[in-house]
């Protein structure tokens, strides 16, 4: 068997991503070799209900699998499934398994716990029953901290939002509380089992209804309403499968991308679709309905505040997320990052969608190369650096164009929207790149270097 130069138990940072097995099992034991098949199995389901894409998700089902000298392993990782097959050799059958992934989970402590103990698996060499039970473990545990704590997070989020939109505290206070009674509904609404996109479009409704209210009712303050709607836009898209939908569709999974894609457009379409029908209702009752100003886009003014906001957003939704406390403040400065990027980028005459994808590479980069020393997997890091960009102000923009018979504004605010969410999620996949191809000469220069096993033709 191939193995590492100097020590085969290295840390996991020091192997490719097919390493050699440094516990190799006895592959005419039908029970062991399920045993490993089942905890690759059920940590690549973590990671993919996570979000993460399908070939990070291959990778590390793969990584465990091979870690007990299952190396002739076919993996197919579809949108809701995953299926293994494993070639024991000629004188012995074929062993599979599949598991279909029923839930979508957006806890980053889970996802943290079950990055750490892959690499326990490789560096501690854990028997497939000790793993096993740490997994359980893992899974079984409940969220780290109350419910109440995540609600406040996207709470905060909508109000770091509205302060970057140049919004004032009265527009970030009322962000605040309309994203507060958002996260409650629908909390309530996912108990009684109401499909996600119906709860998007009643997280539509309650985050227009204040705006409308304000634009009535308050028209005196001088406030710009349209952006509670913005903040409240940008906090329902935060918590979909953007960059994995992207990822998967650059790095070779189209059926998991359109999969993935289609979730987020018909989420989209549930938020806008609420949005609609408010001011629909606004306009039938003589309510004033938000303006949104075409004008208007982000600046260098106020740049330290912007920063902060910045940094709380991102900051904000990693604790919505049920992140831990250190993946939090590595998501706060890469929120900032992303911020003063963006703002630069912009400030030297390129537009957004140039803008966003430089920064978003930065994120990328940054989680990449930090979440190893922070123990925390880039996923997280890069996924809330770019909360603080998500464009919700542009969709609400197309969206009060079209209602306005404004149909060639509407769909260019729109497609501008679309476009910017793809710079987001392709600047983040970039940036991992970078940041795995820069890890890999200090690796090869520390360790000496890594052999990679031989593949059967079937693998080629």
């Amino acid at each position: 068997m191939d193995r590492l130069v100097d020590d085969n138990r290295a840390p996991a940072d020091t192997v490719v991503d097919m390493p050699a097995p440094v516990r190799p099992i006895d592959l005419t034991d039908d029970a062991t070799v399920t045993e490993v098949l089942d905890l690759a199995e059920r940590v690549g389901e973590v990671v993919l209900a996570s979000g993460t894409a399908v070939m990070d998700t291959t990778n590390q089902i793969e990584f465990i699998a091979a870690t007990y000298g299952l190396e002739k392993c076919d993996i197919d990782v579809t949108y809701n499934s995953i299926r293994i097959s494993v070639d024991r050799g000629p004188k012995l059958p074929p062993a599979s398994t599949m598991r279909v992934v029923h839930y979508r989970s957006l806890d980053f402590t889970r996802l943290a716990a079950v990055d750490q103990l892959t690499r326990r698996i490789r560096t501690e060499l854990l028997p497939p029953q000790e793993a096993l039970a740490a997994l359980d473990e893992i899974t079984g545990a409940p969220h780290p901290y109350n419910r109440w704590v995540a609600t406040f997070g996207w709470a905060l989020m909508a109000a770091g939002v509205a302060v970057l939109l140049n919004g004032g505290w009265l527009i970030a206070l009322l962000s605040f509380t309309a994203t507060m009674l958002i996260d409650r509904t629908n909390r309530i609404l996912n108990r009684r089992k109401l499909p996600f996109f119906f709860q998007h479009i009643v997280g539509g409704i309650i985050a227009a209804t204040p705006a409308v209210l304000v634009s009535t009712f308050a028209s005196g303050l001088h406030l710009d309403p349209a952006l509670i709607i913005a903040a409240g836009i940008a906090v329902l898209l935060a918590g979909l499968q953007l960059v994995g939908a992207v990822e998967d569709a650059i790095t070779g999974a189209p059926i998991t991308a359109s999969g993935r894609m289609l979730e987020v457009i018909m989420m989209t379409g549930g938020i806008i679709a609420g949005i609609a029908l408010t001011l629909r209702v606004a306009e039938v009752f003589e309510a004033t309905v938000p303006n949104a100003d075409m004008t208007s886009t982000r600046d260098l003014t106020n740049l330290p505040l912007k920063l902060v906001a910045g940094a709380v957003t991102a900051a904000a939704f990693a604790l919505a997320c049920y992140a831990e406390r250190r993946a939090v403040a590595a998501a706060a400065a890469s929120g900032a990052a992303a911020t003063i990027v963006y703002l630069m980028i912009q400030h030297l005459g390129f537009g957004p969608i140039v803008s966003t994808g430089v920064s978003a590479t930065v994120v990328g980069l940054a989680g990449g190369l930090l979440a190893r020393r922070a123990l925390t997997p880039p996923l997280v890091i890069a996924v809330a650096g770019i909360t603080p960009l998500l464009p919700g102000l542009r969709v609400y923009r197309g969206l009060y164009a079209l209602l306005n018979d404004e149909l060639l504004v509407g769909l260019n605010q729109l497609f501008s929207a679309f476009a910017v969410g793809l710079a987001l999620a392709a600047g983040v996949t970039l940036g991992e790149w970078m940041a795995r191809d820069l890890r890999r000469p200090r690796i090869i220069k520390r360790f000496g270097a890594v052999r990679r096993p031989r593949f059967t033709a079937s693998r080629m």
